[in-house]
């Protein structure tokens, strides 16, 4: 056997063991991977490879508690310069793996080219996962807690929406997995298939407004005029696809003073957005209104190859069993939904309240 006095002061190693950190390097150096070179598909096949064997290996109960340090140090050995190796990300490897190959979620058939690589079945692809930054991956394993669905979620939409790692941490912060596609709705009949599916997917309940910084009491209007004046926050809070059109948006009828609240259009599904923003509790009679916009916008503003336009109600607050019976009783399609605001600025009597106890 070798002599390596280091690996046997931490683990207890064998000839097994130096051939695999061997084929290790040689898997890297064929791979053509260098430490320079941005974090790429290769890159991320590699560390799915390399915890896929530590995993297959049952490498820390068959080399002991120092294996980690140990493979660590002997693969930079191995692959002097090159960045990637330390404990840590071996252990992450590993939990990549161990996240995404269970056979919960998603099942495992098949396989690929490399024997190393099986083909993931489901909504997301082995092709997709090894898509996304590393250092994105790190975030969503760390977040996910082990939660496979829910960090396919995550890696699905920064592929859809080419997320930054910031942008990425914002949503796991706000529990976008919990939110998205939760608004009652009647878009299940009120909307032909595939758009009724679509249309449910692109609601939130409830929507994050935790980017204004309005007073408590504050109104309807002013509610509006922050979301438009951070415009860009609010789209990217209602998600991909969504585009402003205007805001208090004039119903073309002669004779009426009748406003949309808010008007976009969704690239995606091709169709006008109606948003009616509501500072109190949702009413019934809420449905009603929307429902007529709704209505009058399918047939004065939408224009050749548009699909049906879609309602949807941002309130306060709801009660979730009236919300069911109400937009049961439409046959335009609508969508309720809730809004959080924390970040709320105290009010000048506030203000000068506290500094008079100061």
């Amino acid at each position: 056997m070798k002599n390596n006095n280091s690996i046997k002061n931490t683990i207890v190693a064998d000839d097994e063991y130096y051939k695999w950190i061997e084929n290790i390097s040689v898997r890297y150096k064929n791979s053509q991977i260098k430490a320079a070179v941005s974090v790429n598909k290769e890159l991320i096949a590699f560390y799915w490879s390399l915890g896929k064997d530590i995993v297959s290996l049952e490498a820390e109960k068959k080399y002991g508690s120092g294996f980690y340090e140990t493979l660590s140090k002997d693969l930079k050995k191995k692959l002097p310069g090159i960045k990637g190796f330390a404990s840590s990300n071996l252990r992450y490897m590993v939990k990549f793996y161990n996240l995404y190959s269970t056979t919960n979620f998603p099942q495992v058939v098949g396989k690929a080219k490399d024997n190393n690589f099986p083909q993931l079945v489901g909504e997301l692809s082995l092709d997709e996962l090894f898509g996304v930054p590393w250092g994105h991956h790190r975030v969503i394993i760390d977040r996910c807690k082990g939660d496979s669905e829910k960090a396919s979620f995550f890696v699905r939409k920064t592929i859809q929406n080419n997320w930054s790692r910031a942008v990425l941490e914002n949503f796991l912060d706000t529990d976008l997995f919990a939110r998205q596609g939760k608004a009652i709705s009647n878009f299940e009949y009120a909307l032909p298939a595939p758009q009724s599916d679509l249309a449910q997917e692109m609601t939130k309940d409830p929507y994050n407004f935790d980017f204004l910084a309005i007073r408590e009491d504050y109104d309807e209007k002013q509610l509006k005029d922050a979301l438009v004046e951070n415009v860009i926050k609010f789209l990217l809070e209602l998600g991909k696809g969504f585009a402003f059109v205007g805001r208090e948006y004039p119903l073309p009828i002669d004779g009426t003073e009748e406003y949309i609240d808010l008007l976009f259009y969704h690239l995606w599904l091709h169709c006008y957005v109606v948003v009616e923003v509501k500072v109190k509790a949702f009413k019934a009679s809420d449905i009603g209104q929307t429902a007529t916009y709704v209505a009058i916008a399918d047939d004065l503003i939408r224009r050749e190859g548009d699909n049906k336009t879609i309602g949807l109600i941002i309130c306060k607050s709801k009660n979730n069993i009236l919300a069911k019976y109400s937009v049961s009783t439409s046959n335009e399609p609508i969508g309720i939904s809730e809004y959080e605001l924390s970040n709320l600025l105290p009010s000048p009597e506030e203000i000068e309240q506290k500094l008079s106890m100061d």
